[in-house]
């Protein structure tokens, strides 16, 4: 008999060592529910759980408040008021769990308001500092194409009053700035002339040199055209300036 319930043991290999580990499981699994039956509340815990359990519950007949409500016609699940525009569900009661004292989550709410308001003030202020110097590029680069455009002007009147008064057998320019200079300068330039010159703006220049040829030449350096005389040019020329034949 013996020999025969050793044949019908089960004796794969590892087989009773899954049962172990399958028994201890199943042994620590209700220690741990023992465990938790025979845990005491914390006395906050049974608070809640009170407080939960009221909070649910509807207020009944018993209460004075609701009793004083039901005398004046009020119903279970209606709104408050004489014409319903009051609230159906009773103000939700906020509880403080914290140890903070009371102010502290209103200062700590003021203070990253504080914070935000200061961040959204230097955003503004950085996109105000952006937008001041895109508006002082685009001056500078304004000025800058109105200077280049003026030194153009400057450069044709120069070359236009160099050849008119060639024309007229003038051989030197009545300023020495009004014809173009040579490529190669003279190592001997007067220092006078240097300094009236530098002390002219291009625009100052443009100015005079274009006087000189409506006067001299009856030249409109912006029309391109020589006229017959001052009639002629001050009928038919458009204008006496740049702006006006822009």
């Amino acid at each position: 008999l013996l020999e025969l319930l050793t044949l019908r043991q089960d004796v794969r290999p590892g087989l009773p060592m899954v049962r172990r580990v399958k028994e201890a499981i199943q042994k620590e699994e209700k220690q741990k529910e023992a465990n938790e039956k025979n845990r005491q509340k914390s006395i906050k815990e049974e608070e809640k759980e009170r407080r939960d359990l009221v909070l649910k519950s509807a207020l009944g007949n018993e209460n004075k408040g609701f009793a004083l409500l039901q005398k004046m016609g009020y119903k279970s699940g209606q709104a408050l008021g004489k014409s319903g525009e009051g609230i159906v569900e009773p103000i939700p009661l906020n509880i403080k769990t914290g140890l903070s004292g009371l102010g502290h989550e209103e200062l700590k709410k003021r203070k990253a308001e504080e914070k935000l308001e200061n961040y959204r003030q230097k955003l503004h202020m950085k996109k105000q500092a952006n937008e001041q110097a895109a508006d002082q590029f685009r001056v500078r680069f304004k000025n800058k194409q109105e200077e280049r455009k003026m030194e153009g002007d400057l450069r044709k009147s120069q070359r236009a009053c160099q050849q008119l008064d060639m024309q007229k057998d003038i051989d030197v320019p009545k300023e020495t700035w009004y014809w173009l200079e040579p490529e190669e300068e003279e190592k001997n330039e007067d220092k006078e002339d240097e300094c009236i010159t530098s002390d002219l703006s291009v625009s100052e220049k443009l100015h005079i040199l274009t006087t000189y040829l409506r006067e001299e030449h009856f030249y409109c350096i912006w029309c391109g055209t020589t006229y017959e005389d001052s009639e002629d040019l001050s009928s038919n020329c458009p204008g006496n300036s740049a702006a006006d034949h822009d």
